[in-house]
């Protein structure tokens, strides 16, 4: 299918264009730059939504009842589940798409697993791209669900415009999160698994962690759910829907977004140059420069040098 009558059937509503253009721009084929330029006028309607935090919080469970509560109130869901690349086929493990069998036959929910390919942030650098997607085709609110591995969730603060942290009552938990730098990204934190033992304690941790936080504009709200009951999921929608009318007083939102979209040009105009850059001739230049005689004593900073001007000579060309 040409680009254009796949713009065509992705307009109409096509949930088929709408999985091709997702897989063109996560395969990074030749026309996905075309593709997300042709769709990009119809984005910035969807409210986006980062949902990250340790490993077995609950994540996905909580993103499965939300999803429905936002399916009873009329809106359409677009989910992101960042999964760690598999090993095996680089390809994104499908253990989200499972555990959310119940929305998954929903026209009005599309969920995409994408791999994090090695990057070094746990949100993948396409999942952006496939948010822009989603926004495009007319979601309402779009959801990504990301890796809880240490500093990598420190990407979800330019992808989303509310962050909430899934944390769980195990001991040490709230401690590892500010080490993790979660306490710096969240918007608002959710107590999952809250009728554990010692859910009532975390929380009083956690309350008291946030207290010690320099003034801000926004305090970030505690909410105690219960993802596997559904209990709390309501209470959570309310404080995303409070820290969304927060975001929108004095433009807000419109400045948080317009230094996203500085930061994706800047990631095209670096990407672009690099693919450019990394030519035949540099990389014979590089290989000869390193298997010279005098390779052990020569500079990075010299070859490097040299590398820039093959390259500013190859732009006059």
């Amino acid at each position: 299918m040409s680009p254009n009558s796949l713009i065509e059937t992705f307009s109409s509503g096509s949930r088929r264009a709408l999985a091709k253009i997702i897989s063109a721009v996560e395969n990074e084929s030749a026309s996905a730059p075309k593709l997300l330029d042709a769709i990009y006028p119809k984005t910035g309607r969807a409210y986006r939504i980062g949902i990250t935090g340790p490993p077995g919080a609950g994540k996905s469970s909580l993103v499965d009842e939300l999803t429905k509560l936002l399916r009873r109130k009329q809106l359409t869901v677009g989910i992101i589940a960042v999964d760690p690349t598999s090993p095996f086929t680089g390809g994104a493990l499908l253990g989200d798409r499972v555990r959310m069998n119940d929305i998954a036959t929903d026209a009005g929910v599309f969920i995409r697993s994408m791999a994090t390919r090695g990057s070094l942030g746990g949100l993948s650098q396409k999942a952006q791209e496939a948010a822009d997607v989603l926004d495009a085709f007319g979601k309402d609110i779009v959801i990504y669900e990301t890796v809880g591995v240490g500093q990598s969730e420190l990407d979800i603060v330019e992808a989303a415009d509310s962050v909430v942290v899934v944390l769980v009552p195990e001991s040490g938990d709230s401690v590892q999160a500010m080490k993790a730098g979660l306490m710096e990204i969240a918007d608002i934190f959710v107590m999952n698994k809250s009728d554990r033992n010692g859910a009532s304690r975390a929380m009083s941790e956690l309350q008291a962690i946030l207290h010690l936080r320099p003034n801000a504009e926004w305090n970030p709200p505690v909410v105690a759910t219960i993802a596997s009951k559904g209990s709390g999921v309501a209470e959570l929608w309310e404080k995303i829907a409070a820290h969304r009318a927060f975001n929108e007083q004095q433009s807000r939102l419109a400045t948080k977004r317009k230094d996203r979209l500085e930061k994706m040009i800047r990631q095209l105009v670096a990407r672009r140059l690099q693919q450019e850059f990394w030519n035949e001739r540099a990389e014979a230049l590089l290989q000869s420069s390193l298997n010279g005689s005098s390779s052990a004593n020569i500079s990075p900073y010299r070859i490097a040098e040299e590398l820039m001007k093959s390259f500013q000579a190859r732009a006059r060309e």
